[in-house]
């Protein structure tokens, strides 16, 4: 087997894995167990609780004393055994423990799968700027087909959905200890420390207004993230108490519809390079929250009947909304920090991303919908939540467009792409 056709094969069943049971666990949460939205929105912070520091721990592991695949394949296995015993919990509280268990496995092999693989195209003399991206589009690929297996199979609402992630963590786990070895050592040039890891020493940035602002609203775009990723499928799955949508290919199948918003992501990734040269960081931060209105805006208004196609143009809308905050703006960071604390830079990136603002999205919005969007009946007020998402993001870059004042330079944005970090 060829080396691209096992990273493949490693990037297809890594986000499988998340795929099968992301956007599905909200449909078995009120569903099938039928629980509370303020437990379900802390179920959704243990991503962002263990993004804030297994990443660099793990890290740090694999820098120095374990082989990165090894470690990657330990962590999977780890995973799986977390996500076979999750259909044996019967409560709220323990769900969000074993949750948190699952999360402290996974988030840290998504780095580690990133590493693995540049270690490997390196040594084998490839070029990673212009091999690793088509490899990494099948991680998509993967994630589109588990919510298709799901959905076909009528798992959404069942606890066949972690089974089948349990499966493909155990046969990735496996398949982790065949990879090409990724020595202690032998990635980076220097070693880096659990401050480094932490993107702790680069909080010098914030002295910089502009990046302050910028990490600001990163943390807030990585809370709307949040939302659309935890009430989505739940959102269509609602539809069927309704007659008017019975036996609708978007009430049946829900978790097919919402995976157009992965196939979009596919595609507004190779769009970025140019939107970021011709327009800009600031242009490009404001469409993803003009993008994020849309996102939640269109789904408050459509339904699975007449006003499918909102729901679909939605879903399109997703990947300009997910993209241009996400990938363009971990190149502004790269592009604005100094060559000593890129990688902490990056670390601070994904702490305010993927960490802080996860955790306020989940928990914040479990409460407010719990709150101010459930009616007596515990059914939900959908239209109303949406709508308040929407204004949400429209809010964001309304006060985005002032308070952000760094002006577009194209020649340095040209310097970037010279060097090879940003791709045509």
């Amino acid at each position: 087997m060829s080396l691209k056709l096992r990273l493949i094969v490693m990037n297809f069943l890594q986000f499988f894995v998340w795929g099968a049971w992301l956007l599905t666990i909200g449909a078995y949460w009120f569903q099938t167990k039928q629980w509370s939205g303020t437990g379900f929105g802390a179920i959704f912070s243990t991503m962002g609780i263990a993004s804030l520091f297994m990443p660099a721990l793990m890290g740090i592991v694999a820098d120095k004393w374990i082989n990165a695949e090894k470690l990657y394949g330990l962590l999977q296995i780890g995973g799986a055994v977390v996500l076979f015993f999750v259909p044996l919990v019967d409560n709220p509280t323990t769900m969000f423990w074993v949750m948190l268990l699952n999360m402290m496995c996974y988030m840290p092999t998504i780095a580690l799968a990133i590493t693995v693989s540049y270690n490997a195209l390196k040594k084998d003399g490839r070029d990673v700027v212009r091999d690793y991206p088509p490899i990494r589009v099948w991680g998509t690929i993967g994630f589109i087909v588990a919510l298709w297996t799901v959905s076909l199979l009528h798992l959404e609402t069942s606890a066949g959905q972690f089974y089948v992630a349990s499966a493909a963590s155990l046969l990735l786990g496996l398949y982790a200890f065949t990879l090409p070895p990724c020595l202690p050592g032998l990635r980076t040039s220097e070693s880096r420390s659990l401050v480094d890891a932490l993107g702790l020493t680069s909080f010098r940035l914030f002295k910089d207004r502009n990046m302050a602002v910028f990490f600001i609203f990163a943390m807030f775009l990585g809370a709307a993230l949040q939302l659309t990723n935890a009430y989505g499928d739940t959102f269509l799955h609602d539809f069927a108490t309704d007659e008017r949508y019975q036996g609708l290919l978007a009430v049946r199948y829900p978790a097919i519809i919402m995976s157009i918003s992965q196939i979009s992501e596919t595609l507004f990734i190779l769009t970025i390079p140019f939107f970021l040269r011709r327009f800009g960081i600031k242009a490009v931060m404001t469409m993803s929250m003009l993008a994020w209105f849309l996102r939640f805006g269109l789904f408050a208004y459509g339904d699975p009947g007449p006003g499918l196609w909102m729901i679909v143009l939605s879903c399109i809308v997703y990947g300009m909304a997910f993209d241009f905050f996400n990938i363009s703006g971990s190149l502004f960071v790269e592009m604005q920090s100094d060559t000593r604390i890129r990688a902490s830079a990056q670390g601070l990136f994904m702490v305010m991303t993927n960490g802080v603002g996860a955790v306020l999205g989940s928990v914040l919005s479990g409460f407010i919908i719990e709150h101010w969007f459930t009616n007596p009946d515990l059914s939900k007020d959908w239209p109303g939540i949406w709508t308040a998402f929407a204004l949400y993001s429209l809010a964001l870059a309304v006060v985005f467009v002032p308070l952000f004042k760094y002006k577009h330079d194209p020649a340095a944005m040209q310097a970037l792409h010279g060097e090879g970090r940003l791709a045509p």
